[in-house]
């Protein structure tokens, strides 16, 4: 058996996409976190780009999170990708479609004027409305079975449950699948166990920290 390390961050949505699908496996790993703001030098030696998630296997480094998805759907039990190639495919193509939702909740929560604000919520509205209408039947992305583009969505409902407790900004209302696909997200053990009991406060500290659009309208709702 390999030594597998999960190297971290505690609010990274793509570390949290590797603990899924290793929890989903019942892999055993070890998680390391590190502080991306002062990075230690064995992780600048790990790391190509500078980020997480790495996944050590022994002493072989694997980065960038679809490639470390790709590695466990090769080596470990219990496959999350669908067996037909071009089911396979089509699920490969949302996961991509999740990065984009994830790039765009990056904007939502960076942007430092109420105009880049709103086109970013509008983005993510029509982004949502597009996967309402591709999803199947509950509780998953299709269906029963829980797949690689669930583990994906987990970590984006969970900015969404940090939004909710700033105001509602409307953007999954009208979206009965999306809502429903959330519910069912959120009480998978694996979703669960991804982020520490303290991840939301941690985000809300990220949020504010950011000097944006988004921490003035949470100052504001605080004041």
């Amino acid at each position: 058996m390999n030594k597998l390390t999960l190297v971290s961050h505690k609010l990274c949505p793509y570390v949290q996409r590797a603990a899924i699908a290793l929890a989903e496996k019942g892999v055993a790993f070890e998680r390391v976190d590190v502080d991306l703001a002062n990075k230690p030098d064995w992780f600048v030696a790990l790391s190509p780009l500078g980020k997480v998630p790495l996944l050590q296997v022994d002493d072989a480094v694997i980065f960038e999170s679809a490639v470390i998805l790709e590695y466990l759907e090769e080596t470990q039990d219990s496959p999350l990708h669908p067996a037909d190639p071009l089911q396979r495919a089509w699920h490969r193509g949302w996961m991509e479609f999740g990065s984009a939702v994830l790039n765009d909740i990056w904007g939502f929560y960076t942007a430092t004027d109420a105009a880049a604000f709103e086109a970013k919520a509008k983005s993510l509205t029509e982004k949502f409305t597009r996967l309402e209408r591709a999803l199947g039947e509950s509780p998953y992305f299709a269906g029963a079975s829980f797949s690689l583009v669930d583990a994906c969505f987990a970590p984006v409902f969970r900015y969404f449950d940090a939004f909710d407790r700033i105001r509602d900004f409307g953007i999954l209302d009208g979206l009965p699948k999306v809502a429903g696909w959330r519910a069912a997200l959120a009480q998978r053990p694996s979703v669960a166990a991804a982020v520490a009991p303290d991840f939301q406060e941690r985000l809300r500290d990220f949020f504010l920290a950011r000097r944006s659009f988004l921490s003035s309208q949470m100052q504001q709702e605080a004041a």
